[in-house]
């Protein structure tokens, strides 16, 4: 994907949301977005139609789960994930940084690459720049995150830098390695560069200015939401919104409640049981007599259950329950940012931004 393949739509005048418009083989992407999460290649509880009728034109999985189930000869043996799953539209991988980085007692990072051990058997693994561009052309999917090194919120300026450091040295073998490959099922594939740095104003700079050496399509907002201080965490949002070109999308990994998301559109950013009234834990027994629906304004689902039945559905452990919770937090979260994009497009986005947030966090 060129930079072409990227247009702003329409702009808040008061804050750094934009809208806008992403090109890609399978389909097109209006941002800012939310992407279902399929680690495994499927959204737990839904089907790729059920996702599809959202709706949502992108999934996200997780190439460190999908190398080791299914594994990359059966993907490739199915001709893909997109095949594997019967998805059609676009799909991002994360590169697996983060799930490596939570397995602190069995990898070992070296400016070579990741050696770790399986979650599931003790097996011995190694990633490197290269590898895990490989592991994601097999896998198919149209956004490629590059193996980063993610480090803790709470660790100090001198393993941020090194982080910064060995990250940049990565993007740079991976980027080359990247454009002297090609996609094995004849698609484009997008390669994306992480941004690290902690929340260190002067790590983020260096970390955007040598990763924008490389010209990607997209950049990722990486490092965040892994143990830093809320206030920390949008301020490093803040900097990166001067850092980052305004014409290239950029990605925020692992930012995921609905105010966080509302938040961060407002600082420029364009890509996680949730109502507009605020958070419901169906467990609680207040919601025991409660026969009125689950929500009068997401999903079918949450217009023809009432609160009671779901109730008594996670109380008795039933799959149905998951399911139906699954599928109004899904629809939650594509109209959420459907009625960004609508605000924005109609220039009230500060406005409504405010009075969701004061409602929502009360």
């Amino acid at each position: 994907m060129s930079s072409k393949k990227f247009n702003i739509t329409s702009s808040c005048s008061k804050t750094s949301a934009r809208t806008g418009l992403i090109k890609t083989d399978h389909g097109e992407l209006e941002t800012p977005f939310f992407m279902p999460v399929g680690t495994y290649g499927a959204v737990k509880t839904q089907s790729s139609e059920n996702i599809a009728n959202l709706p949502s034109s992108i999934l996200l999985s997780n190439t460190y789960h999908l190398y080791l189930r299914p594994g990359i000869d059966i993907l490739k043996g199915a001709g893909g994930l997109h095949k594997f799953m019967n998805w059609d539209k676009a799909i991002l991988t994360d590169s697996g940084g983060f799930q490596i980085y939570s397995l602190a007692n069995s990898r070992k990072i070296t400016d070579d690459g990741v050696t770790f051990r399986s979650h599931l058997d003790g097996s011995e693994h190694f990633f490197n720049p290269k590898s895990i561009i490989d592991i994601q052309r097999i896998i198919g999917s149209d956004f490629m995150m590059m193996l980063d090194e993610c480090p803790p919120g709470d660790v100090s300026k001198k393993e941020w830098r090194k982080a910064v450091n060995r990250t940049t040295a990565w993007a740079k073998i991976g980027m080359d390695y990247y454009r002297n490959t090609n996609s094995i099922y004849n698609h484009h594939q997008v390669l994306i560069p992480i941004v690290q740095g902690g929340t260190d104003s002067d790590l983020r700079k260096q970390s955007a200015e040598q990763l924008l050496e490389l010209n990607a399509d997209i950049y990722a907002i990486g490092g965040l939401a892994v143990g830093e201080e809320k206030d920390d965490m949008f301020s490093t949002i803040e900097i990166m919104d001067e850092y980052l070109p305004k014409d290239k999308p950029r990605y925020l990994m692992g930012v995921g409640t609905p105010a966080d998301l509302v938040r961060s559109v407002a600082r420029g950013v364009d890509a996680q049981l949730f109502t507009f009234g605020g958070t419901i834990n169906i467990r609680n027994s207040k919601y025991k007599n409660d026969f009125s629906p689950i929500d009068k304004t997401t999903s079918s689902m949450s217009q023809q259950y009432s609160k009671s039945y779901l109730h008594h559905l996670f109380n008795t452990r039933e799959v149905l329950g998951l399911q139906i919770a699954t599928s109004h937090n899904l629809h939650f979260f594509i109209n959420l940012m459907q009625k960004i994009r609508d605000e924005i497009k109609k220039n009230t986005f500060d406005k409504w931004s405010e009075q969701f947030l004061n409602r929502y966090e009360k």
